[in-house]
């Protein structure tokens, strides 16, 4: 029997849980009403699962075992729909996690397959994507993001991350048979520095909570060792890398990253990578103000890219505080755009979600007012 003291449950898988049941002198299928109760009925307390006996509940709280959802501590919404949620764990930090309603793909494409395909076959009113974080702040430095500016204070474990989920659709009382989640982790922290819990996160939202991995997907400044060990997962999301420089001079000056891991590295890694049918690997580009958002720029990008099935994502930066570069135009943005679509680069303009809540891309500081 455990000792007396704080298990949280969430985090757990079936097996772990079937092997608590069975410490108490449970059938193993006890294990199975744990897990179904923790992850798709999104159960606060044990209390609520109903299916257990009173007594099973009663002496698995008197052993200190509980569920462990975070709490949502503060909700900032946007004029487009977009919440911000400020959500709280039980050592007192908080991470930030984003619901955007109706998917975060609003693109800008040129009417061709690629751009349709985002658009097929979902009603789109029944669509929302929760982006979600990884780490309490980043450790990665990029120039251009205001997480990086709280540096990291630690790696979030896999119940704080499949946490994040389950506090947004238990408040939103999201129905997953009536509406289709995307996931992106695309949040505070970089996925790939957590990777064990990361995957152990991803795992149990697939079994346990019921989203698909082919709608979750995970974006890496590039962290090259990790994109290879994603490739060899059985279960895993789809893979976005974060490139924001056509070259080596100017992507690590924005993203000092590059300096262990250069183009060269990152993007044999990209092409290493091995796509599922239908797949496509996603190249997300932030545009710079002067920095890197040239038709010379975009022509080294289309360089880059060239005989990858990828699709490019272009982000406008997204302003904020203590951060040194500008947003382009948009005539530049879509210069960029366009020199990509005419060397057969899938390109579009991602449309800012959330940025009067600082909930956009890059955004993310754990701003509480």
């Amino acid at each position: 029997m455990h000792q007396v003291g704080h298990i949280e449950l969430l985090g757990l898988t079936l097996r772990e849980l079937s092997e608590i049941a069975e410490e108490f002198g449970q059938p193993a299928y006890r294990g199975r009403q744990l897990f179904e109760g923790v992850y798709r009925q999104r159960v606060c307390g044990l209390e609520e699962i109903t299916t257990l006996p009173q007594e099973l509940r009663q002496r698995l709280a008197e052993d200190g075992y509980g569920v462990g959802q975070p709490r949502i501590e503060k909700r900032f919404q946007s004029v487009d729909g977009t919440i911000r949620y400020l959500i709280a764990f039980s050592d007192g930090q908080s991470v930030e996690t984003v619901w955007m309603p109706e998917g975060d793909d609003g693109e800008a494409g040129d009417g061709s397959e690629a751009a349709a395909e985002l658009e097929a076959p979902d009603d789109r009113s029944c669509r929302a994507t929760i982006c979600v974080s990884s780490q309490i702040g980043c450790a990665v430095d990029c120039r251009f993001c205001l997480t990086a500016l709280l540096g990291v204070k630690r790696n979030l474990t896999a119940g704080e991350i499949v946490g994040q989920v389950l506090a947004v659709l238990r408040d939103r009382q999201v129905d997953l048979e009536r509406r289709r989640i995307n996931l992106v982790f695309m949040g505070q922290g970089e996925p790939f520095l957590n990777y064990d819990a990361f995957m152990r996160a991803v795992r149990l939202l697939a079994e346990g909570v019921g989203i698909s991995p082919q709608r979750m997907t995970v974006s890496t400044s590039g962290i090259v060792p990790r994109i290879h060990d994603l490739g060899k997962e059985s279960v895993r999301p789809k893979l976005a890398i974060s490139l924001n420089g056509s070259n080596d001079e100017i992507r690590a000056r924005i993203m000092p990253i590059n300096r262990k891991w250069d183009l060269a590295k990152l993007m044999a890694a990209a092409r290493e990578f091995p796509l599922r049918e239908r797949e496509r690997l996603t190249f997300e580009y932030v545009l710079l103000d002067g920095v890197n958002d040239s038709v010379e720029n975009a022509q080294e990008v289309a360089d880059l890219v060239q005989g990858i099935k990828a699709k490019v994502n272009l982000i406008a930066l997204n302003p904020g505080p203590g951060i040194p570069f500008s947003t382009p135009a948009e005539q530049r943005v879509h210069a960029f755009q366009q020199v990509l679509i005419k060397a057969g680069i899938p390109a579009f303009i991602r449309r800012p979600r959330g940025r009067d809540i600082y909930a956009a891309c890059g955004q993310l500081k754990q701003t509480v007012a």
